[in-house]
């Protein structure tokens, strides 16, 4: 009798599992594989100049604002507690400030977003093209194509996406998407408009390198000569200049190749072996049936 059930199980489980196969072709959502991905010349970015910011996080409060997060008052970002420990950002802070000790200096803070790749991994390593990178340097998330597998969060060298797991139904990757409506119609980014001591600057990116540049050149005692973002993983629209080594900043350690020929032989070698979802949890389901009959019998 128990060899019986097992083949009609069995048999429940292929059913299911060719099932899945066709519902896997039907979704919600519109899915679409070919993102775009454009780099244009005249791609805009931001230019952080670390040695100017004063750590007043009216940046963060802009950032919510325009994102419609809630802010709360703008005065409750002069508390400063929050640097006593090193923040990320998350699905309720699309930007944050740090702030850190450095050798014989005074602590610096620093501004700390999406970089907004040029030749970005989250765009690559997405199977459904729900990232793209815009025509003006911004990378932005599309919600009705993502299937939530996440695989951006592992191909960010910079580990910047995070994962909304406080909403119950239809948790969101969340992310700063360089004020996009706002940029599209020639507006300023949120952060950079209200930065009361202009240590972000906002322009196109071949204007900015110019300006990092000629800042090391003119004030070799106030900058290193490097400016993060201009061949980092090959290039960013987000740009840092500062007075130490980045690596005093816990800024990730990254050479010069773009990171998405890494995220595109993972997600090949992942999808060489793919087994949609409703398939893979009919077969673990009939894995804990049978070892379940055969304890019962075992017990008989």
């Amino acid at each position: 009798m128990g060899s019986i059930k097992r083949r009609d199980f069995i048999k429940t489980v292929t059913a299911v599992g060719c099932t899945a196969a066709g519902l896997s072709a039907v979704t919600p959502k519109k899915l679409n594989a070919t993102p775009e991905n454009i780099l244009s010349k005249d791609r805009y970015g931001v230019l952080v100049d670390t040695t100017v910011c004063i750590g007043c996080r009216r940046c963060e409060w802009a950032c919510k604002k325009a994102h419609g997060i809630e802010a709360g008052s703008i005065d409750d970002y002069d508390d400063k507690s929050v640097f006593q420990e090193e923040r990320r950002p998350a699905h309720d802070s699309y930007t944050v400030v740090n702030s850190y000790d450095v050798p014989n200096a005074e602590p610096v803070t620093v501004k700390v977003q999406c970089m907004h790749c040029d030749q970005p991994a989250c765009v690559s390593a997405c199977i459904v093209g729900a990232f793209s990178k815009k025509e003006n340097g911004a990378v932005i998330w599309d919600e009705s194509k993502c299937i939530g597998c996440r695989y951006c969060l592992v191909a960010c060298p910079f580990q910047v996406p995070t994962f909304d797991y406080h909403k119950a139904i239809e948790p969101e990757i969340r992310k700063c998407d360089f004020c996009y409506e706002r940029t599209s119609k020639g507006q300023l980014p949120a952060c950079v408009e209200i930065c009361p001591v202009e240590a972000l600057t906002y322009g196109k990116r071949s204007d900015l390198l110019q300006i990092a540049h000629d800042r090391i050149h003119r004030n070799p005692d106030r900058y290193i000569d490097h400016i993060l973002g201009e061949t980092e993983v090959g290039g960013t629209s987000w740009m840092y200049l500062s007075k130490t080594e980045f690596s005093n900043y816990n800024f990730p350690k990254l050479g010069n190749s773009p990171a998405p020929g890494v995220s595109e032989s993972i997600q090949h070698g992942i999808f060489a072996y793919f087994v949609p979802p409703i398939a893979l949890y009919a077969l673990l389901g009939g894995i804990m049936y049978l070892t379940k009959e055969k304890s019962t019998e075992e017990e008989k």
